[in-house]
């Protein structure tokens, strides 16, 4: 019988191997292993890449342990553990590009994605095309016979737009089958949005959000298919790329109560988005979840449900005092950069800010962009600090 997703996030990799014993996995510092035998160390060296204790670098069981869980939870191959998202990104590209290739990339990716694109693939004269993520099937026209990666993100950062992937998926892999697909897939938390059933070839994530779940450690996931698991594999692993055991415990921690916390985050932003779209300073939230959002159909289609991140557009492009008085004053509300934990979260970008960060793409925002993070703080004391700061406004 296969298991349903909360029962797979309570049990997936839990062998006996993993805890010895106890509920959750052993954290196993180790930078040597030690072999009894030349017949062991041999063993150790062939099986290297498939769960056997070989070196610090190639994983301890902790790893192996939070590996198979989020192999199972997204349904992959095989699973990279990294020390960021940023680092999730950059590596599982540059495990797929050489120089003189060619990158897809969508033109409303997570900032340091798109830097990475615009320095270092630029340097190792790496091409990037940032396309519309609102383009559907003509997509296919910009993909060139140098094209070697594919990069997708749904939502969007900031401004939260919902491709059409299925349509994107298809209209490339028609052009060139070898392409490889990656999603930034960390909006969903991994299991709102099932990349790898979609075609995808390797879906990425900060864990630092909501596989963490509280703002107290660091770490990036991919997650991949056959077809690209052993090429991700080693050319991480020749990068230098690891994560300490601590981290991964803590983040096979997060994940067991990462369906019931997401569950928590859909309904509180659900309600806060639409109390909102209600208010006369407001002229469009973007949620997945509500029409107002660019690409909602292909949410409700492809989605199981929304996270605690989205935006919304004011009408007017707040002055510098005005922003201030705005942001400067919240109780509940944090202004920091990331998300995914149990703590409301707030930032502000302008509209040029916005358009500097938006390659490619003609829909441009006129008024102050609002991004907020809905934590689990009570939903009416949340609105009360946000009227309270449309109030300062007035």
């Amino acid at each position: 019988m296969k298991a349903q997703l909360a029962t797979t996030l309570v049990h997936a990799g839990r062998k006996k191997r993993y805890t010895q014993g106890a509920v959750n996995p052993v954290i196993q510092r180790a930078s040597s292993l030690v072999f009894d035998t030349i017949a062991d160390k041999k063993q150790a060296t062939r099986n290297r890449y498939k769960g056997e204790l070989f070196y610090g670098r190639r994983g301890t069981l902790t790893h192996f342990a939070l590996q198979d869980l989020l192999c199972e939870m997204e349904g992959g191959a095989g699973c990279y553990l990294y020390p960021c998202g940023a680092a999730a990104v950059t590596n599982a590209i540059l495990s797929f590009v050489a120089s003189g290739d060619h990158v897809l990339m969508t033109g409303a990716a997570y900032e340091p994605t798109q830097d990475f694109c615009n320095h270092i693939l630029k340097k190792m004269q790496i091409d990037t095309t940032y396309y519309d993520p609102m383009l559907g099937a003509d997509i296919a026209q910009l993909v060139q016979p140098n094209t070697k990666v594919l990069f997708l993100e749904s939502p969007s950062s900031l401004t939260m737009e919902v491709p059409d992937i299925p349509t994107i998926v298809k209209a490339v892999r028609a052009v060139n089958p070898e392409i490889v697909i990656m999603i930034d897939n960390t909006w969903g938390g991994g299991i709102l949005f099932k990349a790898l059933e979609h075609n995808i070839d390797i879906s990425i994530q900060a864990g630092t959000k909501y596989l963490v779940g509280h703002s107290d450690a660091m770490i990036g996931t991919a997650v991949a298919n056959a077809r690209t698991w052993d090429q991700l594999r080693e050319h991480s692993y020749l990068m230098g790329q690891m994560v300490d055991a601590d981290t991964a415990y803590t983040t096979a921690r997060g994940i067991r109560t990462l369906a019931v916390r997401l569950k928590q985050h859909h309904e509180s932003s659900l309600k806060i988005a639409r109390w909102l779209a209600q208010q006369p300073q407001v002229k469009a939230v973007y949620h997945p979840a509500l029409p107002s959002c660019p690409g909602h159909e292909f949410f409700q289609r492809d989605f199981s449900a929304a996270s605690g991140l989205f935006s919304f557009e004011l009408h007017k492009r707040l002055s510098d005092q005005e922003l201030a008085c705005f942001m400067d004053n919240f109780e509940l509300f944090t202004m920091a950069y990331s998300w995914g934990g149990f703590e409301s979260l707030i930032l502000c970008n302008q509209p040029e800010e916005i358009a500097k960060i938006r390659p490619g793409i003609e829909r441009k925002l006129s008024g102050s962009l609002i991004r907020l993070h809905i934590g689990f703080e009570d939903c009416d004391e949340l609105i009360t600090d946000l009227q309270n700061a449309f109030a300062r406004l007035a």
